[in-house]
């Protein structure tokens, strides 16, 4: 990966629907050395999408929580029938592992406080090996979908 690559990823990270055409003026080539990066970027794994950014709040979805979850046993047995199971949580936007304790922190939306109790009360306190969960509520979303610092 050379500058013009990094190039074309920082003008994709600002519209990942700009044509082609454009991107290949924004970063200085021609059409067809931008259109074989671009798809040389897409095959080797380095853009592995597109997709639209939708405002949460917008489509109904206006309670945002985090919640660490710490479980019982961290044997890889469990730990693989957690992360599978948290896949099928729909709420959950993102999910990470984590070094030390908690074993996991999620970021969950919901409609709004009575949609967010439910799922914890009937689905994340139920997810495989669960010793403890403890969320805490979003106040403000300062920093969301940042462009990666290419």
């Amino acid at each position: 990966m050379d500058a013009i690559d990094r190039k074309i990823l920082a003008e994709l990270q600002q519209d990942g629907r700009i044509s082609v055409t454009d991107l290949a003026q924004k970063v200085g080539l021609s059409l067809s050395p931008c259109h074989r990066r671009l798809r040389a970027l897409e095959a080797g794994g380095v853009i592995t999408g597109y997709a639209p950014k939708i405002d949460a709040a917008a489509v109904g979805l206006q309670f945002s929580a985090i919640v660490f979850v710490s479980l019982r046993d961290t044997s890889g047995e469990s730990v693989q029938a957690f992360e599978e199971a948290v896949l099928g949580v729909q709420a959950v936007i993102r999910a990470e592992r984590l070094f030390g304790d908690p074993d996991f922190m999620l970021h969950v939306v919901t409609r709004d406080l009575g949609a967010f109790q439910l799922l914890y009360d009937r689905e994340l306190s139920r997810l495989p090996g669960v010793l403890r969960l403890s969320s805490t509520l979003v106040m403000k979303s300062i920093v969301a979908d940042r462009p990666l610092p290419l």
